[in-house]
């Protein structure tokens, strides 16, 4: 081969790598169009050491409901609930089924390259003007750094009353074309380290020293304007006033879903119609805010116990049934007590019989376990009057919920 040819080669191969790289070129913005609605569901599985000792494993499943109310010049105004829910190996309710544990509203602006406006006294998001854009044409390989935040509730675990505010550089990197779930897109990793030393706020104890480090690769829809999903591997260390070192490691991933408006009262009159054909018992249908409620009452247990009795599981195959038609929406199962015993003891065994009817209703393949939350709510929510044993059989009942996010 001579010298021209081998030049000729060399030439074609550096326009092919240069048509490429233009191939993938990105310019990366939000696009916000108000009335669109959509949900993220975000899965976080870590570990939590005290004292350099496993104390114990969590999974936290994060349901994130978002609607664009207003759009103006590119900035989306936000409304956005935040459903967190969570088990845990080593602790009393480390059961198949999530169990609620807090539920948070937050009102927020973004504008086209990711810089957010909100208020202080929200809890969510966490983690805040991540990703942030240049706002310029890039190529693989290109960098880019922007000042973020983390934002924490350390009510109950530090007493700390105030959302917690832990600021940060995110240094990201285009990646170019990557693949999830079978599919391309553009891609771009997002890395930060923390390192300070904060100063004492009001709390039964608080942070003297927090280190931690994230790296995240998101996955973007440019037609969309937003993030379809997000891996992320984070490890964060609390040096406590108490002389305690708290350590959290793992791993998150989220994605973003499609969230088609619900016809309430068309699925809760087929609902209504089902249970009439299937001759089910004490069984109520309403339309909630949440979505539509099916109300199990008198579901009976082992007294004192979450152990249902061997004619409850024949009930609920019929509830499955009906359940099965709805597959692309998520259900919530509530547990609620007569007014008997102890506040906590109410409160824990409402948990737990909610946990068996959701875990029965996983076992049957009614939704798979990231798609099912419990609560409890022990005596708080009545639906009759617990002095008589018609009422208190009434309010000894578990309720379904279909969301509509």
């Amino acid at each position: 081969m001579n010298k021209r040819t081998i030049y000729q080669l060399t030439l074609i191969l550096l326009l092919l790598a240069i048509t490429s790289r233009q191939a993938y070129c990105e310019v990366f913005e939000y696009k916000h169009r108000a009335g669109d609605r959509y949900r993220i569901l975000s899965m976080v599985k870590e570990d939590v050491y005290i004292n350099r000792r496993l104390n114990h494993s969590a999974e936290i499943l994060n349901r994130i409901a978002v609607e664009i109310t207003g759009e103006n010049d590119g900035v989306g105004l936000h409304r956005a609930v935040f459903q967190t829910s969570e088990r845990s190996t080593g602790t009393r309710f480390g059961g198949v089924s999530f169990q609620w544990a807090r539920e948070y509203d937050s009102v927020f602006q973004r504008d086209k390259l990711g810089n957010m406006t909100i208020g202080r006294e929200y809890y969510m998001p966490v983690v805040r003007n991540v990703p942030v854009f240049p706002g310029r044409t890039l190529n693989p390989g290109d960098r880019w750094s922007a000042d973020g935040h983390e934002m924490h509730d350390f009510r109950d675990s530090f007493g700390i009353e105030q959302p917690y505010r832990i600021p940060f550089i995110a240094n990201y990197t285009f990646l170019g074309s990557r693949q999830w779930k079978g599919t391309e897109y553009p891609a771009f990793s997002v890395s930060y380290r923390i390192l300070t030393d904060p100063s004492p706020v009001a709390g039964r104890v608080w942070p003297r020293r927090i280190t931690g480090a994230s790296d995240h690769i998101v996955y973007w829809d440019v037609d969309m304007g937003q993030a379809v999903a997000y891996e992320e591997q984070f490890r964060m260390v609390f040096e406590l006033s108490d002389g305690r070192t708290i350590e959290y490691r793992g791993s998150a991933q989220a994605e973003i879903l499609e969230s088609p408006e619900m016809d309430k009262d068309r699925i809760a009159s087929d609902i209504r119609e089902d249970i009439d054909r299937l001759n089910i018992p004490n069984v109520e249908v309403k339309v909630v805010d949440e979505g539509i409620s099916i109300n199990l009452e008198d579901i009976r247990f082992q007294a004192d116990t979450a152990i249902m009795l061997p004619g409850e599981r024949e009930k609920l195959d019929q509830i499955a049934e009906i359940l099965l038609r709805y597959p692309e929406r998520d259900i919530m199962v509530a547990g609620h007590t007569a007014l008997a015993g102890t506040a906590e003891g109410r409160m824990n065994l409402s948990r737990e019989r909610a946990a068996a009817v959701a875990d029965y209703l996983i076992s049957k393949n009614v939704r798979t376990v990231d798609r099912v939350t419990v609560r409890g709510y022990g005596a708080e929510r009545p639906v009759a009057d617990n002095r008589s044993e018609e009422g208190m059989r009434r309010n000894r009942r578990v309720e379904i919920t279909i969301l509509e996010n």
